[in-house]
């Protein structure tokens, strides 16, 4: 029963399977002709399209070409027509370098016909020359060189009578200029030098750290400052200046030997009378070295050689020297200069004026300052130490004191007059020179009319500007000679003041 029932079902199954695979089979035979046949549209479909692609693509290939093709055949014509302005453009050029041969071969003909024609004439003028020549030595009886010798010598006659006559013109002329030509060496020589304004005062400003070395200068009841006083006959002030202490003393050296020895003092810290004698001893040796040491390199910077050494060490005192203010070393190194200066433009001796530049005021110094001039007293001791008469000669007149015998005398009197009333040079004391000056403005200023004033070039120059409204031209000049003998009725001054008065008309107008 069981078997039977198996077999049933295997059965049952077995048909049903063959059903299934049957029906299975049918429907996929249906679905694949229904897959066939739209692959086989969708085949004809694309090969459709990709036939349309091809055929538009072949067209735009087409068209392409003919574009590219018609390019090149305009460059080709235009290659073309370039090539023919070339050809017609090298034409016309050979026809030009053509036409240029043939103008130069004429060109070259008729030079040389003319150039013929010119030899041709030459000789017939030489022929004819040749023929006067003969004429004429037959007419005056002399030959050629005869003829050329007289020519010659009535040639140097006048040549010698026109040099004599430009001569004494130029001997006149010499005589007009030279008072201009002397003024003019004068301003050339000034303008060439520059040195500093020196001015030497009466004290000397000692700076100190603390007021603790000041009591320590100052000493147990003032006997470091009278030790000091004594050895170095300067008087010490000691006041209530923070920091300084002053030394005053008529003489540069004594003053100099103040200071470096209070410089040694405060420097080793022992101030006691015994100390400070040892220490200006000391000072003062050493300043007589320094002295020496200058005249030697004063000697060597300006050039001047063979000096005998009291002379040198004369030129050093200078530097501790003052003449009105004005230190007499830098003095005679700017006299030197100058007289150099104005040898080289004379023509002179520069060596020499140098030399007598730089020794000049020697009188000044002298250790005995007898009661001499110190032109004279500098005269005999320049003959002493064996200097040439000129020089000595040139110091002894510098200030008209002798009569002077060589042309290097009054270089130098014109140079240390230079030299001493440059402005600046000389001591004038400042408030007296700005009162002085603001003294002339308002003198000039105290007038009607004027509308400003300025006092330039140290004082010696007064410009007055005037309103060209209030004053004019004669009443301009009218006020400059009333200012002028006003200052000179009312005022001290040294030289003399230029009144210029300015009158000047403005016409202003905006443009807007």
């Amino acid at each position: 029963m069981n078997v039977f029932i198996i077999v049933a079902a295997l059965a049952g199954f077995i048909v049903g399977g063959a059903g299934v695979l049957v029906v299975w089979t049918q429907v996929l035979k249906k679905t694949y002709k229904n897959a066939l046949s739209d692959a086989h549209k969708e085949g004809e479909m694309l090969k459709e399209k990709k036939l349309l692609e091809a055929k538009e693509k072949i067209n735009h290939m087409h068209s392409e070409l003919d574009r590219q093709a018609n390019q090149r055949n305009q460059k080709i014509q235009q290659n073309e027509q370039k090539v023919r302005q070339m050809q017609q453009q090298a034409q016309q050029l050979q026809q030009s370098l053509e036409d240029k041969i043939a103008s130069n071969d004429r060109t070259r003909e008729m030079l040389q016909r003319q150039l013929e024609m010119v030899e041709q004439k030459k000789q017939e003028a030489d022929s004819r020359i040749e023929e006067g020549r003969k004429m004429l030595e037959q007419i005056a009886g002399l030959s050629a060189e005869e003829a050329k010798t007289k020519l010659v010598e009535s040639l140097k006659d006048e040549a010698r009578t026109q040099a004599q006559s430009y001569i004494n013109e130029i001997m006149d002329d010499a005589r007009l200029t030279a008072n201009k030509e002397a003024k003019s060496i004068v301003i050339k020589t000034i303008q060439r030098v520059a040195s500093e304004t020196a001015v030497e005062n009466a004290v000397t400003v000692f700076h100190i750290d603390s007021d603790e070395v000041k009591g320590r200068i100052i000493g147990r009841e003032g006997r470091n400052i009278r030790a000091l006083e004594a050895a170095t006959g300067v008087e010490i002030i000691v006041d209530d200046t923070p920091e300084a202490i002053v030394l005053s003393c008529f003489d540069p050296v004594r003053r100099e030997v103040a200071r470096l020895a209070l410089h040694q003092l405060v420097l080793d810290g022992r101030i006691h009378p015994a100390r400070i004698e040892e220490v200006v001893a000391k000072v003062r040796k050493q300043l007589e070295e320094e002295i020496i040491e200058t005249g030697k390199r004063t000697a060597i910077d300006m050039g001047v050689h063979g000096l005998h050494p009291e002379l040198i060490r004369l030129i050093g005192k200078m530097k501790y020297r003052s003449s009105y203010g004005q230190n007499l070393l830098q003095h005679a190194r700017e006299t030197a200069n100058l007289c150099a200066i104005m040898a080289s433009e004379l023509g002179l001796n520069v060596k020499k004026a140098r030399r007598a530049g730089l020794l000049h005021d020697i009188g000044k110094v002298p250790d005995d300052e007898p009661e001499l001039p110190h032109a004279a007293l500098g005269a005999k001791l320049a003959e002493e130490y064996h200097e040439k008469p000129d020089i000595v000669n040139a110091i002894a007149a510098h200030h008209d004191e002798c009569e002077k015998t060589s042309i290097i005398a009054p270089i130098v009197q014109i140079c240390d007059a230079i030299s001493g009333a440059r402005p600046g040079a000389r001591r004038e004391i400042v408030e007296a020179y700005i009162k002085r000056l603001n003294d002339l403005e308002n003198l000039a200023q105290s007038y009607p009319g004027v509308v400003k004033t300025y006092a330039i070039q140290a004082g010696r120059e007064l410009r007055v500007i005037v309103g060209a409204d209030k004053i004019n031209d004669a009443e301009a000049e009218q006020l400059s000679n009333d200012i002028a003998l006003k200052i000179q009725k009312e005022m001290t001054y040294p030289g003399q003041v230029k009144i210029t008065v300015i009158r000047e008309t403005r016409a202003v107008s905006y443009a807007k």
